[in-house]
């Protein structure tokens, strides 16, 4: 009951995440307000994700994830409704709160259930991610009017929060085991700071790539429907399968052996989805790149886990912060050089990143051979 409860929390998210990006198109704003747009959203994932870490140590996942999953269900039925650019920044902002307080949640309890194998479970768990990110972006693709789509992911959030409701879950840490005033202790480890940069920088792309990749194409002569089906097709079907296959090679393979291929094959396959021109190639690419995705998120939460056995939910929640910054941040920056319309000059941004995760990964490889007591 555990692992289906976090299973469908994490479904939820994957359906949500690429939602930004698939009605993007259709609201008709600026590069800038688009590029504030999902800055709202990030912003209200590093809020969430910020605060849901002393939460579950304190009080437990239950909690977290039956709010989290109540903010998700409001903020979809009130985007249809919202009214205009305003209305959606408040829309945007609420369901990102959602959707970190989920994130941060589900992958805990799934860390907790199976420490021994924390790697393989979380990639397992996060692989549902690219099924619902598969099912929102071709859903988006179609001719689904916005509003149904809203009112349909609503829907299944409401199941999964009743799911969620009625499981029963691991008691809390509590006091006992973990202080509030111990944070400072955390933050001030090299390795957990290198774990978060290496997240800021890696959210930054996946969420990139799922918030602008649609845009970009139709400013490239593809119809939305076909850019649509290109992210659901290519990218995030390329997650689902990269996760179902790192799954099992994360029990004789080590974590950090793989965040490192995964942050170099991430610089090759960007960089090729944004210079090659036709349909199948740039298909093929965005595959290429889902893949070389799929295992860094959850992976790099796992090394967090094993590296930290008090305070496992906090330390997350700090690393899980950096990366929504990386989105916030990476959002602005892609926006304003988006503008004129310049989305292949902005997307280079994805590539840069990469590059910059492989370094971090070298740096960071001595500091985690052995778990550490934070």
């Amino acid at each position: 009951m555990l692992i289906t409860a976090a299973t469908l929390a994490i479904f939820v998210y994957g359906l949500i995440a690429p939602i930004l990006g698939a009605l993007l198109p259709t609201y008709n704003l600026t590069p800038d307000q688009q590029g504030s747009l999902a800055t709202a959203q990030a912003l209200g994932l590093v809020v969430a994700s910020l605060s849901a870490g002393p939460v579950i140590d304190l009080k437990g996942s239950k909690m977290a994830l039956v709010t989290g999953l109540i903010l998700i269900v409001l903020s979809l039925v009130a985007a249809p409704n919202a009214g205009g650019y305003g209305g959606l920044m408040v829309v945007y902002f609420i369901l990102g709160v959602g959707g970190g307080i989920v994130v941060t949640g589900a992958n805990t309890l799934v860390g907790a259930v199976e420490p021994t194998r924390r790697g393989s479970a979380l990639n397992f768990l996060n692989l549902f991610f690219g099924l619902g990110g598969i099912i929102t972006t071709y859903v988006g693709s179609g001719s689904v009017a916005p509003a149904t789509l809203c009112y349909s992911i609503a829907a299944l959030t409401a199941i999964a929060l009743i799911v969620n409701a009625a499981a029963k879950m691991p008691s809390p840490s509590g006091e006992a085991s973990f202080r509030v005033n111990e944070v400072p202790t955390l933050l001030s480890r090299p390795t957990l700071l290198l774990l978060s940069l290496f997240l800021f920088l890696y959210v930054a792309c996946e969420v990139g790539v799922w918030n602008w990749l649609k845009t970009y194409l139709i400013t490239v002569n593809f119809d939305p429907a076909t850019a649509g089906r290109v992210v659901s097709y290519g990218f995030a079907f390329g997650i689902l399968v990269g996760r179902v296959v790192v799954s099992r090679l994360l029990i004789k393979t080590p974590a950090l052996s793989v965040i490192l291929t995964a942050a170099v094959l991430m610089a090759i396959t960007t960089y090729a989805m944004l210079t090659l021109s036709s349909t199948t190639a740039i298909t093929i690419a965005v595959f290429c790149a889902g893949l070389s995705m799929a295992p860094v998120f959850p992976t790099t939460l796992a090394i967090v886990g094993d590296s930290f056995q008090r305070g496992t939910a906090t330390a997350m929640g700090i690393v899980i912060t950096c990366g929504w910054l990386g989105l916030a941040v990476s959002s602005r920056i892609i926006g304003w050089l988006a503008i004129g319309e310049q989305y292949r000059r902005a997307l280079l941004l994805l590539p840069v990143f990469s590059l910059l995760m492989v370094m971090v990964s070298l740096v960071l490889r001595p500091m985690v051979r052995r778990p550490a007591i934070a």
